[in-house]
Order: structure tokens, then sequence, then C-alpha cells
């Protein structure tokens, strides 16, 4: 799969750049906020090949990707002026649900730094089995790697305040700068000392802010509003010199002297509210947040307590919210498990495990949206599964000690206090899911008979032969020769292309409309024997926005060999300054034995091009 490719395509069905206000990632979604929600073309999204599903939550438009999501993050800002930092329009922003808007600013601050938490969490629990083996603390490699794993949390008000600032509209490195004067060692070390410090006479509240949470991102709210005014008034020619000096003039001693003690209490506040819910039954609190985290995190919404996990940690050096929703992961991956030991088509069998062993390794939603909900009782007995192993960690008091997603390369992670327990959890709701899966949520004569015969047409039979004919009439060439690298170097599957010679592209064979975009660039379809067939009328047409193109079919329509997909005005096209060479591509090429491609130069539309041999 060609990362630019899909990345072209997602900008499409999204509609279009001018549609985007911002766009972040986190470990496996696009996060688009758009200025029109109907623009985007959802079941065409759902069909591209390396998308996952679609999410509409919490005021954003969410394209789950899976593991290769930064790849296509990189390739949507390769191919778009999209860098997640598009300015939302006022008037949006404001007729915005005030719950999609306070999700929307977590996740934008928070996933940018998933990254580091990940790394440092996946050291950390390194190093706590390296210490239970004898690796002494004091030594020069424990002390070298502790910091690698320490630094992200320690110095989180930094890394916050860059990602704060990308989404305030405020100087990234003006607000660093705001967050190095929180974690100023002189100032950390007098808080450590119960120093009694002022400002010019007015009392001090020194509070620690190393691995703080909130402090430095109502600070860098504060600081947008100081630069906004500061820019506004300043005269242009000293602009750039006094803005930076007053932002920091008036924001740091302002964060010391009023956010940051108001924001360390309403921390201790969250962190205490919390404690105080799980001292009254850890149990119940296990089950219920257990129960529920994968309905959250299928909406997004997790994002509004993920954050309090991350308090927690500063606060008291441990996060007992992961210890108990961290086992449904485990869940899912069991009832996707389940899946795998019960059904008998032989793709379902393929798809389901993978999905589970990708959960395991914390990346749920293939199994979520890939097999679990997609049958439906698989997600609620993995649900269920989850309820009950947050249970039993709660009774244990499991507890995450470093950031990150739960996974099997994670579970050093909760060495300690409840570690045994944890364990037990997550050996219980992979367990109970897959036998519950296996027992009651699928059935493979009633779920796999109900699949319509057509979509087995995917399934290719060996020794099965299909033809493929030009779709076009025209002089006939390699894909080698299309000065496009998505095409040229094979990426996206074998074929041949065509330099056409008039304005229509007519079905290669018989068979059903899979991919129809709006704009008329791209075709696909799967023919009756199961080729899926890709055709892509000129390069980079995409940009003309549907202009000279006419589209005459939509997806699930069944077609004849010949029968009329597009017509589109060739002339106009060349006009405009685009390449028409429209390449014919096999996107399913690797399950074939061989592809033979005629030799003829030229093509009437209708000649058949290829032979496909399973």
């Amino acid at each position: 799969m060609s990362f630019d490719y899909l990345a072209k395509e997602i900008i499409v069905d999204v509609g279009g750049e001018e549609n985007v206000r911002s766009l972040v990632h986190c470990a496996t979604r696009l996060r688009f906020k758009l200025k029109d929600d109907k623009k985007a073309n959802r079941s065409a999204l759902e069909k591209l090949e390396g998308v996952v599903s679609v999410v509409e939550s919490g005021g954003q438009f969410q394209i789950v990707i899976g593991n290769t999501v930064s790849d296509v993050f990189k390739a949507i800002e390769a191919n778009s002026s999209i860098n997640g930092g598009i300015q939302s329009d006022k008037q949006d922003s404001h007729n915005e649900k005030l719950m999609d808007r306070a999700i929307d600013m977590v996740s934008s601050i928070f996933t940018p730094i998933l990254p580091a938490l990940i790394g440092g969490g996946m050291i950390k629990g390194l190093l706590m089995i390296a210490a239970n083996l004898g690796l002494a603390a004091d030594s020069g490699g424990y002390m070298v790697l502790n910091a690698a794993a320490d630094s992200v949390f320690y110095f989180m008000p930094i890394l916050l305040a860059y990602t704060s600032a990308k989404k305030f509209k405020a100087n990234p490195f003006i607000a660093a700068t705001v967050a190095g004067a929180l974690i100023y060692p002189s100032l950390v070390q007098a808080f450590t000392d119960g120093s009694a410090l002022d400002f010019f006479g007015i009392p001090l509240v020194l509070a620690r802010y190393t691995s703080s949470v909130l402090p430095i991102i109502f600070a860098v709210y504060f600081l947008s509003k100081v630069e906004f005014i500061c820019n506004k008034y300043i005269h242009p020619v000293v602009k750039n010199v006094l803005t930076p000096m007053l932002s920091l003039l008036i924001v740091v001693p302002v964060t010391y002297l009023l956010i940051g003690p108001v924001t360390s209490t309403l921390s201790s506040g969250i962190g205490g509210a919390y404690e105080f819910l799980y001292g009254l039954n850890p149990i119940i609190c296990g089950v219920i947040l257990g129960a529920v985290w994968q309905v959250l995190v299928v909406f997004g919404l997790h994002w509004g307590i993920v954050p309090i996990g991350y308090n927690n940690l500063a606060l008291y050096g441990r996060n007992t919210i992961n210890g108990m929703t961290g086992p449904s992961n485990f869940a899912q991956a069991g009832s996707a498990f389940g899946v795998f030991l019960k059904a008998k088509d032989v793709k379902i069998r393929q798809m389901a495990l993978s999905a589970s062993i990708t959960a395991l390794f914390s990346i749920t939603e293939p199994a979520i949206y890939g097999v679990n909900l997609k049958f439906k009782k698989p997600f609620y007995i993995g649900l269920v599964a989850g309820g009950i192993a947050g249970g039993i960690a709660g009774a244990g008091n499991s507890a995450a000690l470093a950031a990150g997603p739960v996974g099997l390369l994670s579970i050093p992670v909760f060495m300690g206090e409840g570690f045994v327990s944890f364990l037990i959890a997550i050996a219980a709701a992979f367990i109970i899911a897959a036998a519950g899966t296996y027992l009651f949520g699928y059935n493979p004569e009633k779920i796999e008979s109900a699949i319509p015969e057509e979509s087995h047409a995917e399934m290719i039979l060996p020794n099965q032969k299909d033809l493929v004919a030009s779709p076009l009439t025209g002089k006939i060439i390699s894909l080698s020769e299309v000065p496009d690298k998505v095409f040229s170097t094979g990426g996206l599957g074998s074929g041949f292309a065509v330099i056409p010679e008039d304005g229509r592209l007519l079905a290669p064979a018989d068979g059903e409309i899979t991919v129809a975009f709006p704009t008329g660039h791209a075709v696909g379809m799967i023919t009756d024997k199961g080729t899926e067939v890709l055709m892509h009328i000129g390069l980079d047409t995409v940009e003309l926005e549907g202009e000279y193109f006419d589209v005459k079919v939509k997806v699930g329509d069944k077609v004849k060999k010949e029968d009329l997909l597009v017509s589109f005005d060739l002339e106009k096209i060349k006009a405009a300054g685009y390449n028409p060479i429209t390449p014919v591509i096999i996107t399913n090429s690797n399950q074939y034995q061989q592809i033979d491609v005629s030799s003829a130069d030229f093509a009437e539309v209708g000649s058949n091009l290829l032979t496909l041999t399973t």
C-alpha cells in the first residue's frame, strides 16, 4: 500500500484541504476537525485499503488506521498544506458542544506526546525487570536509562507547553520557556527545602511543577491571550522585541502567583476525588471502568479520563486507572481469538487471528472494528470480560508506574503492589472473552451462511483464470513508464496504463463497483471472479475536484463489461495541464501466481490485456 496514494484519497474524501480545520493523530487514528462533516464521504473512506474504520465523536472526524497512522499522517503533510496548524473558523468553534470542544482540546494536547510516553514507559518496564535481576540503581547504566525513561514525565510541562501552544495559537518556544521557568532547578530546590520566597513583597506559593499537567496548560492559554493583545496594540517596528519580553514578564510571575497555585490545588482536588471514589470500593470502580473503557475508546471519549491518570501518576507515582482499564485490551483480543477458534471461513479466521495478536500489543482497533463489533456479540462479551478483569485489578490495587498503552510489552510497568492481581486480571480477561465468544458469541453456520454469495467472489479459487480488458481506447504502456512512483514502482499492484484517445472509461469486466470517487478521477471494482481493479484517470487529477468528470456509477452497482463508468473531457483535462495517462491496477496482485500482460501497444476498449492465474 502506498501511503502517498492513501493520503491523497483521504484528503479528497474528507472534503478537500479547504474543509479541514485541524488534524492530529494518536497511536491509531487520524483526528480531523472538519468545517462541514457532511462534505466527508464516510463510505468511500471505509472502503480504502489501509482504513480500518471511521468514527465521528467528540467533535472530531476520526479515521482509524492502525499501526501505520504516523506514516499516513506524514504523507498527508507531504501531499497537502495540512499540518495540524490550520486555523479553525471562530463561528464554527462557538457552535460546537462544550464536551466536544473539551475532548478535542485534551486529545490535541496529549496525543502528540504519546510516542515519548510510550517509549519512556517501555524503558521503565525493562528497568524494573533489570533491577529485580540484580542491576544496581546507582550504576551508570541504570542511571542513564532511568533518565531516558523519566525525562518525558519529569519534563512533561515543557512537552505540554509545546502542544498547548500549537492548540492555543501561542508561540511554542515562549511557551516552552514558561514551562522551563516552572521547573527551574533553584526554584525546585527552594520548594524541596521549604524556603519562604516572595515576588517583590508578594508571597510565593511554591509547588512542585515537575511532572505536572494542568498548570502549564492554563499558563499557555493565558500566554496566548497576552500575545494576542501585544501583537494587536504594539507597533510593528518594536513588536518582535517587546512581545516576547512582555509575555515572559507577565506570564511567568502570574503563573507562579496565581495560575500555578490554583491549578495545583485543582489537580490535587481531582486526584483526591478520584482516590476517594476508588477507596470507597475499588472492585466496583474497576468493574465499571473495565466494562465501559472500550466503548469510550470507540467514541474517542476516553480522553476525558486519560489526563486524570497522568495527574495521579504525577501526584502519587501510581496510575490505578490503567490498572483497571488495561485488561480490557486483552478482553477484546480474547474475543477476536474466540472468533478465530470458532470460524470456518478462512478469511475470517485469518482476520480474527491477526486482530487478536495486534490487540495483545495494545492496538485494539483492528479487533474492535474488524471483528468484534462486526459480529456484535464478541464485542459485548469482551466488555463483560473487561469488567470482571477490572474488578480483579481493582481488588488487588493494581497500578501502572509509568505512562503508556497497556499490552504484553508493558506488563513490567505494573510490577509492585497489585502485580499478581494484574496478571490474573489480564489472563482472566483473555480467557473469559475467548471462551465466551467460542461458546456463545459466534455461530459460523448462521453468520457465514448469511454472507451474500457475491461477497465470496473475493475468495480466489486455485487454478482459476480471469481476464481484464482495457477500459479505454488508446496507446498501451507498461506501469514502469508512468511518471508517478505510486504506480510505476508497482507498490499498488501489477497492471498496465493507457494513454486515452477519448473520454470514456468502460468496465473492463463483469463485476461490482467498490470505489467511485465523487471527483470522478478513480473507480474501483471487483470482477465476478474476485479480481480487484483500480482505474485512475490521469495523474494528480484529484486536484480538479470533479471538474470535467461525470461519474455514471456508484458503490454497489453491478456492471457488465464495457458499461460506461465515467465520462470525462479529455481535451480540457490536458489543457488544464494534467497528464491523462490512466493506470489500470490489480490491487490484489499478491493473490495470483501469474499475471500475463498483453504485448499489444494499442488497444480498443474491451480488448483483453491481462490474464490472471491463481
